[in-house]
């Protein structure tokens, strides 16, 4: 029997939540749900017949969390963990079971330790496990980093051949805890050839509903919805849902009249949850939906659609004609194209073309550890650009979001090396308009092998809207009369093909002077006859200011405002000097760590440590934290700011052996309550907090409330931060409350976490919820000022 063929003509539904059901079956604090496969296999058998007889169709097995770093002091192993689930589930007569793998528990890098190819070896393992054990899909769940549900992706897909479910989890601003935003979200998964794809966890279906418009929108496959039963509550010691049954029901009907084809239960439901989605759904046929195509990029937390827009593609980092570029790649002196990037974003431009060809260099090193590095300090797409297959495929392995490949061409030794990769990882291309023959003289011959490319892509399963056409720009001083023909082959692909256009626009007045004037009238003339995305230098203020024109002519900027927003304030000599500030604050909100350390060198032969970071660290890091409050940033710019900032301070400290850097008064206290072993909210915590002169002390996780307590009143601190990010370890966080309130009455409390809301707080009682880094910082400062107020 095959799901797939079920999903065609009727929905599909999911079992609900395991950990609510084992919490009701005795699962105490802390304890590992997994455990349970071995121990009480017959409390795990009666879970999942309850949700089948209640409607289920797809089992999970009890193995979220039989990864390697979760069960390092288990006694058994990934693999009896994961053949005892399935066991179990075929035990209890599921119509199909699916091997339920969730997040490691650990950030990966650069945020993190953990690096992409550790992350892909733990997942590995686990599908592995689950092949062999016989499940019929592999469910990847409860992913807030787009980056490790790539490499969780490619575990799967490397590792077995079965259908991958993939789903994110969202905060209520509508983006994963990382920044991904739906739409993202979908260009990437799918892209990376997900058999279904949604969002499941942290929020009830009220407010998932409204995140659902991008999914059924672009969705090319089935789109999965499994909700929480509302976010969580505490009354009388116990953690509750509030949305019954009956309505969850009622919502999982709404998303299924949207196009939603799979349906579940996530945190708090139970098999009545199910049972009335069962009643409401019964065997109703899935509404056929409207899928909209789009040609795109995407970062982790952005993407860009080339649809309608012209797209700027910053071609600096290139150390063709560059003597600086290339002295810099060969001694590994990075941070300078790293600060190329900032400028080219800072210019305006929304893709960057990452290029470190050079013969003396071993470029499948170098290209994806650049690539990386420029994904730390901005937050556009980019292109990457090689002829090195090995290098291209490194590179795109290890790309977090979906970038543009430059480039393929219309050889067949090309198309066979590069279009696998773009399918693989599900990657854009640009499409080289030559052959074995060149290129053509005439814009005929050009769509011709634009044609065959495309017919040929399609073949390799990549679909036409990946593809966007580069008709070459010849030298207008050495083919004068051909250069016509390149605008006239944009129009023809744009008009016969329907596929989007780039180029490389500085090539036409190579060997000419006053290059920037054939430029800007080239790039003038290629905008008319249909240009999409010009690849240029975006530090010219003749290009961009033909950019911004266009836009306003092209009705792209409406009521012309960012043409306004520009021109009254632009000084020309002035914005080049922005560009190129190298204002420490301006370095440390764009996370240039390299650069602020040596400005803080610099500084320290004017100014003391002290004057550094109250005049330039601490007004630097409000502003970062401003804009992040303002979601313009998001929480890897916060803690590459972060990162900027402790360089600086470490650079301060091991100058100032003879001063004493002023700390600020009073110590704070963090820790992971007993059961939970999540530390990624605590860290961030610690590393915002230090930044700004708190001295803070780090008990880890998993903390006994009698430690944390000895340590309070041992050391005289006057605030607590505890963090829990699963709902059966909130109850230890209350048990450490209360007991600090008895023992030490004059210390604060403030809590955190993902399970965590202000209500909550109040209601486990702490003085303070922390819903992020930055409100922790908040509340410090607050606590260790005259004045103090409860929870807020």
């Amino acid at each position: 029997m095959n799901a797939f063929k079920e999903i065609e003509n009727k929905i599909l539904i999911f079992d609900g939540a395991m950990g609510t059901m084992l919490q009701q079956e005795g699962l105490g604090a802390g304890e590992l749900p997994e455990v349970y496969n071995i121990e009480h296999p017959e409390i795990i058998q009666k879970i999942h017949e309850s949700y089948i007889k209640a409607g289920a169709q797809i089992i999970t097995t009890n193995t979220f969390q039989a990864n390697e770093l979760k069960l390092e002091h288990c006694s058994y192993s990934v693999e009896q963990i994961i053949e005892a689930a399935v066991k179990i589930a075929r035990k209890a007569k599921a119509p199909f079971v699916a091997l339920d793998i969730g997040p490691l528990g650990k950030m990966m890098k650069p945020l993190g330790e953990l690096s992409f190819e550790e992350a892909y070896q733990f997942f590995k393992r686990q599908v592995e496990a689950g092949t062999k054990a016989g499940v019929d899909f592999i469910l990847l769940e409860t992913f807030s980093d787009l980056y490790e549900a790539k490499a969780a992706i490619l575990a799967a897909k490397e590792n077995s051949n079965l259908p991958i479910f993939c789903t994110m989890t969202f905060q209520q601003d509508g983006r994963t805890f990382l920044g991904t935003n739906p739409l993202t979200a979908v260009s990437v998964l799918q892209g990376l050839g997900v058999d279904v794809l949604g969002m499941n966890c942290s929020l009830g279906p009220e407010e998932m509903i409204s995140f659902l418009p991008d999914f059924l929108r672009y969705a090319k496959v089935p789109v999965m919805v499994q909700s929480n039963a509302g976010l969580p509550q505490m009354e009388k010691g116990q953690t509750l849902f509030p949305v019954t049954p009956k309505t969850f029901g009622h919502y999982a009907e709404k998303m299924a009249k949207l196009g939603v084809q799979i349906l579940g239960g996530c945190c708090g439901t139970t098999p009545e949850h199910i049972y009335q989605i069962k009643q409401r759904i019964g065997n109703r046929t899935p509404i056929s939906r409207k899928v909209e195509r789009m040609t795109c990029a995407c970062s982790s937390n952005q993407t860009v659609i080339l649809d309608d827009k012209t797209t700027v593609i910053g071609e600096r980092i290139n150390p063709t004609g560059k003597k600086r570029l290339k002295e810099a790649l060969r001694n590994h002196q990075f941070d300078i194209l790293l600060k190329e990037a900032i400028y080219q974003v800072n210019a305006g431009a929304q893709i960057l073309d990452v290029n470190v060809g050079l013969p003396e260099i071993d470029e499948k090193e170098i290209l994806p550890k650049i690539t990386c590095d420029i994904q730390e300090v901005v937050d556009v797409p980019l292109q990457i650009d090689s002829a090195d297959i090995k290098a291209l495929e490194a590179t795109v392995r290890v790309y977090n979001g979906k970038p543009i490949i430059n480039s393929v061409n219309g050889k067949e030794e090309s198309m066979k090396a590069v279009f696998p990769i773009a399918k693989k990882y599900g990657a854009a291309l640009i499409c080289l308009t030559l052959d074995e023959n060149g290129i053509p003289k005439t814009a005929q011959g050009r769509l011709q092998i634009a044609e065959k490319m495309m017919k040929r892509a399609i073949e390799y399963g990549i679909p036409k809207e990946d593809l966007i056409v580069d008709c070459l720009v010849m030298t207008a001083s050495a083919q004068q009369s051909i250069v016509k023909e390149t605008l006239k082959a944009v129009n023809l692909v744009k008009t016969k093909l329907g596929v989007k256009t780039t180029l490389g626009i500085s090539n036409i007045s190579f060997g000419l002077p006053n290059r920037e004037l054939l430029n800007q009238t080239f790039l003038a003339a290629a905008l008319g006859s249909g240009l999409d995305a010009p690849i240029l230098d975006p530090l010219s203020q003749q290009m961009m200011d033909t950019i911004h024109s266009f836009r306003v002519l092209n009705n792209e900027d409406r009521e012309a405002q960012k043409y306004i927003t520009t021109y009254q304030t632009l000084s020309k000599e002035g914005e080049k000097e922005k560009n190129h500030s190298k204002d420490i604050q301006t370095l440390i909100v764009n996370g240039m760590k390299v650069e602020v350390e040596r400005e803080v060198e610099e500084l320290l032969k004017k100014k003391d440590g002290e004057k550094i970071i109250q005049e330039f660290f601490i007004p630097a890091l409000d502003k970062v934290g401003k804009k992040y409050e303002l979601g313009e940033f998001f929480l890897p710019q916060l803690l590459r700011s972060a990162e900027a900032v402790k360089q600086g301070l470490d650079v301060i400290k091991a100058r100032s052996i003879k001063e004493t850097i002023k700390e600020r008064e009073g110590k704070i206290l963090l820790a992971t309550v007993k059961g939970d072993i999540h530390d990624i909210g605590k860290n961030i915590a610690k590393m915002l907090l230090e930044n700004y002169g708190f001295t803070v002390i780090d008990m880890g996780k998993d903390v006994e409330p009698k430690a944390i307590v000895e340590r309070v009143k041992k050391e005289k601190i006057e605030l607590v931060g505890l963090s829990a990010l699963m709902t059966t370890t909130v109850k230890n966080m209350e048990r450490t409350i209360q007991a600090l309130k008895k023992e030490a009455p004059y210390c604060k409390v403030m809590v955190g976490g993902a399970v965590l809301t202000l209500e909550y707080a109040k209601m486990v009682g702490a003085d303070y919820y922390a819903a992020d880094g930055q409100a922790g910082i908040r509340i410090a400062k607050e606590v260790f000022t005259p004045l103090n107020s409860k929870v807020n």
